[in-house]
């Protein structure tokens, strides 16, 4: 068993990614993070001719945009409720129309520029994990068809087998927008269509030291000195204290998955047959979907710390899969890996400018989709194309008991379990 990601594995970095090797002495713009948020910002500034250079601590894509479940769908983390409720319907509609405008920026890399990520919209099953549950699925599926025309499908409990192969699950509701890719393979893509647009991608090029200055930015790389006009920090569940306003409006939270080995055809047509991905409905939620090469990939935010041991969390995660899916049993795990995503107190996307640096972060587990948008929002505001962003609008929740170090998540972890067994 492996304690690497699956998708690096079956899609390793690109040897001819076209990286560079040393840094320039001036650029408009350095972005500091080469996932998805910074190499989708990348693209749009380099299409406006803008010159820019995204800074990768690691190597581009090594973070949570290569060790996703590769799953997205409609909606952000917060859920369309409790927007609606706490921003009002206006911006409420905002932020619905953009969840579906992140989806259609996944297709155009596919449909116009030629990106490969074995990508399908067959739909996402939200399962119910206990019998209470489903009734509460209900209620928001009607909410969503009255207030935004939501085309949902309710699965009673007893015509779930014909949606999945386990009798785990208490009914469950599918949303045609859920998308399945890989995701090793789309963040290289958007890397190799960022440079190809003129972006200049460095890896191992961490940043250490920032300098403001009246006209601009003084970069400390480990590459050198570099001098910006703008800077965009586009660090995620990574994001450190480089620059200090920053490090209070999110906070890492790990986020563990395992992979068996291939599955018989018939093992997949009994598991998914309608090939859709699926999450569950716990607080401590399940998410699984067949990989493209047809394995299990079981993955969960059991704990929510970044430092689990790794082949504790695949017998954890392997004792999960097997309650819902006995027939995998006897099927080995062959990885076992971490990534870590960024969580806001509000469970909304930031975006904004703090002493003059653009940032984008905290999309607590559904960056698939939000950092793609969000990078290309940021694009957008530096080039003058829009003016302001509705995620850049709405008041964003910090406490200040949270400045360095997330002492706090296992109080969290506590609470959580707490919901889960009473609800």
């Amino acid at each position: 068993m492996k304690t690497t990601s699956f998708w690096s594995d079956d899609y390793p970095r690109p040897s001819d990614l076209a990286v560079v090797d040393e840094i320039p002495s001036e650029i408009d713009v350095a972005i500091i993070g080469g996932g998805y948020t910074g190499l989708s910002a990348a693209r749009t500034l380099a299409e406006n001719g803008t010159s820019v250079i995204v800074l990768e601590r690691e190597t581009i894509g090594w973070g949570a945009s290569s060790r996703n479940a590769g799953i997205t769908g409609s909606s952000l983390k917060a859920g369309m409720p409790t927007i609606f409720k706490r921003y009002g319907k206006e911006y409420g509609l905002k932020f619905w129309e953009s969840s579906l405008d992140m989806l259609e920026l996944i297709k155009d890399l596919d449909n116009e520029e030629g990106v490969d990520f074995d990508w399908h919209q067959s739909g996402d099953l939200g399962l119910a994990f206990k019998a209470s549950h489903f009734d509460s699925m209900v209620t928001r599926a009607k909410w969503s068809k009255d207030n935004l025309g939501g085309d949902v499908e309710i699965v009673p409990p007893s015509k779930m087998r014909t949606k999945i192969g386990s009798d785990a699950y208490h009914g469950g509701i599918i949303d045609k927008h859920g998308i399945g890719l890989h995701p090793a393979k789309l963040v290289f893509g958007l890397a190799e269509v960022a440079a190809r647009k003129g972006a200049l991608l460095c890896e191992e090029a961490g940043v250490f030291k920032i300098e403001k200055k009246a006209q601009g930015f003084i970069l400390h790389t480990i590459k050198g000195v570099l001098k910006a006009k703008e800077i965009v920090v586009a660090t995620n569940g990574y994001t450190d204290r480089l620059v200090q306003k920053l490090n209070p409006k999110t906070f890492p939270v790990g986020s563990y998955s395992i992979v068996t080995e291939p599955l018989s055809k018939e093992l997949q047509d009994e598991i998914s047959p309608e090939n859709h991905v699926f999450f569950d409905s716990k607080w401590f939620l399940n998410y699984f979907r067949l990989t493209p090469d047809g394995r299990m990939l079981w993955g969960g935010r059991n704990d929510l710390s970044t430092t689990l041991d790794l082949e504790k969390s695949a017998n954890t995660l392997r004792a999960q899969m097997v309650r819902a899916f006995p027939q995998l049993a006897d099927v080995p795990v062959t990885h076992t890996w971490t990534g870590q995503l960024g969580l806001t107190f509000d469970l909304m996307p930031n975006i904004g400018v703090e002493d003059g640096i653009h940032y984008a972060f905290g999309y607590g587990g559904h960056g698939l989709h939000t950092a793609l948008y969000l990078g290309r929002e940021i694009a957008w505001l530096l080039t003058g194309k829009i003016k302001s962003s509705p995620y850049m609008e709405i008041p964003h929740q910090t406490y200040f008991f949270y400045r360095d170090k997330p002492w706090f998540l296992p109080f969290a972890v506590s609470f959580y379990r707490f919901r889960d067994w009473i609800s």
